[in-house]
Formats: structure tokens, sequence, C-alpha cells
């Protein structure tokens, strides 16, 4: 089965956020934060924007809590009240290519599964109620299909 995260969406407050996340809810971030100016391919992005939280991940329990900050030009325009979305790690190949393509069915698709420097595939779909999903696959060294 799926493990299921929120993942939220902040405007540049990503850290501020998560610090009080961490300081009411407790734990440690699993790696940090990761800021855009880390990623490959960031060259063309202003200061300001390399310097956002592109990652952060607070572990709670089971889950994780996640988020980073918007940049104008990846994913839908930041709109307070669609700062959230849910994180899907499928367990195979298979019902990752399943899950997103059900979800599209009538929705939209914002970023089609394609391979990243962090998995094998990532996604991202609205579905046709309006909700945003983030579907994630294996690591990035790996080779998909």
């Amino acid at each position: 089965m799926a493990a299921i995260n929120p993942y939220l969406t902040f405007n540049g407050n990503t850290e501020e956020a998560f610090n009080f996340y961490r300081s009411v809810l407790g734990g440690e971030f699993a790696g940090g934060f990761m800021r855009f100016g880390d990623t490959p391919g960031c060259e063309s992005m202003s200061e300001q924007d390399k310097n956002k939280v592109m990652h952060v991940a607070l572990p709670i329990g089971q889950g994780m809590l996640m988020a980073s900050d918007y940049v104008e030009g990846m994913g839908p325009a930041y709109n307070h009240g669609n700062d959230f979305s849910i994180a899907l790690n499928p367990d195979t190949l298979e019902d990752t290519h399943r899950i997103f393509d059900s979800l599209a069915e009538g929705g939209k698709v914002d970023m089609p599964l394609e391979k990243t420097f962090w998995a094998e595939l990532f996604g991202m779909v609205t579905d046709k109620f309006g909700i945003q999903w983030l579907v994630n696959y294996g690591q990035g060294n790996s080779q998909a299909s």
C-alpha cells in the first residue's frame, strides 16, 4: 500500500513554519532543509529563489509532514487554499502508474510522471475534485520504465 503524507506549500516562509512545527511537535528534520540552489538545473534561478526551501520533512509518528516554498513557474500558481497536497509513495512501479493515471482521469496533470534527481518517477496531478496529489516512486539513481 502507498504511504500517504501531507505536503504543504508556503509562500517563502517554509523554514520559519517548520521550525515552529518542530518546536510544537518535537523531532528532528529528516535530511534538513534542501534549498532550490542545491539542486541540478538551478543556474537560471534568482538568488532569492535559490535560497527558498525545495523540500523539508518532519517525521511525526509513522508519517511525515513535508513542505516546500513556492517558486513562480513551478507547478500551479500559489494561492492560499491550494497550498496543500497529498504525497503518495506507492510500493510498485505498476501501482505508481495506475494511481497516477486514475487520479488524472477527469482532472489535470500538472507535471507528468518523469524521472527526477530524487526519484525514479515523480508527477503532480490535480484530481477532478480539485485535490492536488504528488506521486513519488523509488530513488533517483534507479532506472524507471
